[in-house]
């Protein structure tokens, strides 16, 4: 019983001498963690902020292609050059889907941008094989198909629909 004092009553004076001898280091380590966690907290809250905006812009661009393509066009292409996750991917299939731009280039620029985003491996299959069939589209079809002989060989999912567009 009283060897159980003395242990903790050691062990009490060291966590004593720790925190006295360390204390700086201590509080600056404290300090550090509770800045890492209220510069979490402020970015996630960007976060859902631009998301919120992006999806504003979306469904005020939807509104607009009835009544000036234009600005739709413009309302689009900031959504697609704030590089959304969910929300750039939409704009380009909008603009592909309603004909928007008539410069091929400017809509390859936005598969550029939109290969650049951070996606899951299928998704990034996804958006080069829709940048596939979009240049098949376009009359260069040597480079679409070169996408989809990429896609083969990385055995994506889409491997059997690239094989059977090649086929024809």
């Amino acid at each position: 019983m009283e060897q159980n004092l003395e242990n903790k009553t050691e062990v009490k004076d060291r966590l004593q001498n720790l925190f006295l001898h360390n204390r700086k280091k201590i509080l600056i380590f404290l300090i550090g963690v509770i800045i890492i966690i209220i510069s979490l907290i402020f970015y996630q809250n960007y976060e859902k902020k631009q998301n919120i905006l992006a999806a504003e812009k979306y469904v005020r661009a939807q509104i607009q292609l009835s009544l000036n393509k234009n600005d739709a066009k413009n309302l689009l292409e900031e959504i697609i050059l704030s590089k959304n996750k969910f929300y750039s991917i939409l704009a380009l299939n909008t603009i592909i889907e309603k004909k928007l731009f008539d410069d091929p280039v400017k809509i390859l620029n936005f598969f550029e941008i939109i290969e650049d985003i951070n996606y899951s491996e299928e998704k990034k299959d996804l958006i080069i094989f829709k940048k596939a069939l979009y240049l098949i589209k376009q009359g260069d079809v040597q480079t679409g198909n070169d996408l989809l002989k990429v896609l083969i060989k990385n055995k994506s999912s889409l491997e059997a629909i690239a094989q059977e567009i090649l086929d024809k």
